[in-house]
């Protein structure tokens, strides 16, 4: 069988799965999903009912992005995008996953904004204040190197954090770029890869 990749297209988590398939050179064929109207096919794969879904040849079904990234490193490690010793790894993991919770507060802050509700101010204080507590962790640490994790090669913490950030200048503000200097160097230096730019979400 094909392998199969359950996506959205203005998904941060989806984006960063379609990112490795492109470097890792893996054919794999997309079916976009339609969040508000999931058909029965998707949610008998996805009990959690999110993008992205992925099903490998061999009829191996996997979601959440994180576990799906360290499976297509495991499966097929070339090239590979989490640290094989450790320490490092552990390091990697600790910046995707900052990585990815900035991506949900991102999402948490458009739904709000989506739904009009302007009257839970706690809450939207809440949101904003965890971005901006945010960026300019991830900011200070591409002050020293090139990448999240050196300056040899990007891995799977900066493809959860660009795709995160792509998100941001989605659905709320691009102002970052003007505020956060080494952020948006990094940022732009990594849409110059074919898969970066091939991925960028668009609004429908």
């Amino acid at each position: 069988m094909n392998r199969i990749l359950y996506y959205h297209q203005q998904s941060n988590f989806s984006r960063k799965i379609r990112i490795l398939l492109a470097e890792k050179n893996l054919e794999c064929e997309l079916r976009e999903i339609n969040l508000l109207d999931k058909p029965p096919e998707f949610i008998n794969l996805s009990p959690i009912g999110k993008v992205p879904v992925f099903v490998d040849e061999d009829g191996t079904v996997i979601w959440d992005s994180t576990l799906i990234a360290e499976y297509l490193d495991e499966t097929y490690p070339q090239p590979r995008f989490y640290p094989s010793e450790p320490r490092a790894r552990l390091e990697c993991r600790k910046w995707e996953e900052l990585a990815d919770y900035l991506g949900d507060t991102i999402i948490n802050l458009w739904l709000l904004n989506l739904k009009n509700n302007f009257t839970d101010t706690r809450y939207r204080t809440r949101l904003e204040t965890s971005i901006n507590r945010l960026l300019p962790v991830f900011d200070q640490q591409l002050a020293k190197s090139n990448y999240l994790l050196g300056d040899e090669t990007w891995t799977a913490a900066d493809v959860a954090a660009l795709c995160s950030l792509g998100y941001y200048s989605l659905r709320l503000d691009e102002d970052w770029q003007v505020k956060y200097i080494h952020l948006k160097d990094w940022f732009n230096k990594l849409h110059e890869r074919s898969s970066v730019q091939s991925t960028v979400p668009q609004k429908s």
